[in-house]
């Protein structure tokens, strides 16, 4: 759950989200252990606030606070020699301060036509703020949009995420989320470091629906202390359905499949991609 609150005419933005849920998701091995996966189950809650201004060539920047709780569980082993993770059978809690910097230069927030969109993240877990572990992370996002013509859109993303410290396996950048790219199972790559581009081409349709298709290209690379050690060139390629629940905002339904390097995925969702 997540809102947003726009004051004076945008020059302030508070963004507030909580979570609550179990999360059932697998992590991969490497080297002698390709082929084999390890079950997890994480459960918790968290909640984020952020609380932006605009500075100056409509940049908004600001503090941010995040706060969660979770507690990891080893589902059937089928595989006895496969790491098990320190962080398995520990109640965790991580808790950050931080800082955003955003610029979003787009006429249409839930479909952008033209424009760009910027936004980098800094998060630092501390111990002395009562987090298990003291790490950073930092997140960078650019889109720009091309109008084709009146039905047809070119979008371009560019996303790079590291970490510093020692942060919990989950903690790190993980691959395939956040649409980052589609086509990649979270959990088979998370690493320090991260990069990933893609290119969309959005069509509109009669009737509220629409089609997309796309492909992307990207990479990780992991620290030296990480529990499973990969350095991966990661493309894909797909394609989607869109069909509009709002006309008066243009906000899509989607229905994605991408597919990846050694599998598939198939998502569904509301909002574009990016």
């Amino acid at each position: 759950m997540i809102g947003q609150l726009f004051f004076k005419e945008d020059r302030y933005e508070l963004t507030a989200g909580y979570v609550h849920g179990n999360l059932d998701y697998n992590i991969y091995g490497e080297g002698p252990l390709q082929g084999q996966k390890l079950g997890l189950e994480q459960t918790g809650d968290g909640y984020m606030v952020e609380f932006l201004r605009r500075i100056a060539w409509r940049f908004l920047a600001g503090p941010r606070f995040i706060d969660g709780h979770s507690f990891i569980t080893v589902q059937k082993d089928q595989f006895p020699n496969f790491p098990i993770p320190p962080d398995a059978g520990l109640h965790t809690n991580l808790v950050a301060i931080g800082a955003k910097v955003t610029r979003d230069t787009t006429p249409n927030r839930f479909y952008p036509v033209d424009g760009t969109k910027f936004s980098f993240t800094s998060d630092f877990f501390s111990q002395s703020l009562g987090s298990k572990y003291s790490f950073q992370s930092y997140k960078t996002e650019y889109d720009k949009y091309w109008s084709l013509s009146r039905n047809q859109v070119l979008a371009y993303d560019a996303y790079l995420c590291a970490t510093g410290g020692t942060p919990p396996f989950y903690g790190n950048c993980i691959y395939g989320t956040g649409n980052e790219l589609r086509g990649y199972t979270a959990g088979q790559y998370f690493d320090r470091y991260m990069a990933a581009t893609q290119l969309e081409y959005r069509l509109v349709l009669p009737k509220r629906f629409g089609l997309v298709a796309f492909g992307g290209i990207g990479g990780v690379r992991a620290g030296d202390t990480q529990l499973l050690q990969s350095n991966h060139f990661l493309p894909d390629i797909g394609a989607g359905v869109r069909f509009m629940v709002s006309k008066k905002y243009h906000v899509n339904m989607r229905a994605d499949y991408g597919q990846g390097t050694n599998g598939h995925t198939f998502g569904l969702g509301v909002l574009e991609a990016f």
